[in-house]
């Protein structure tokens, strides 16, 4: 479908997995938000939504989940080099 474009996917699904405090799907969506366009600070923002609507318990936990994902993708990307 191509009413919501694969950006907006990630944006939504990562809210949605968030709020659900699905930690093992946050980090995947957070991996696959950044591969579809979204910037580590719309991320944070994402979060920031999930905190003030679905409680902050679960945006607690996935900004710990996503910044551990942004720690290992900066390692990945450092071995790389």
């Amino acid at each position: 479908r191509e009413s919501l474009s694969r950006r907006d996917r990630s944006l939504l699904t990562l809210g949605m997995v968030a709020v659900l405090n699905r930690e093992g799907e946050v980090k995947a969506h957070v991996r696959g938000g950044l591969n579809n366009g979204l910037s580590r600070e719309e991320i944070r923002e994402i979060l920031l939504q999930v905190g003030i609507y679905g409680g902050i318990p679960a945006a607690v936990d996935s900004f710990r989940i996503a910044n551990e994902t942004f720690a290992e993708i900066d390692a990945e990307a450092e071995g790389k080099d």
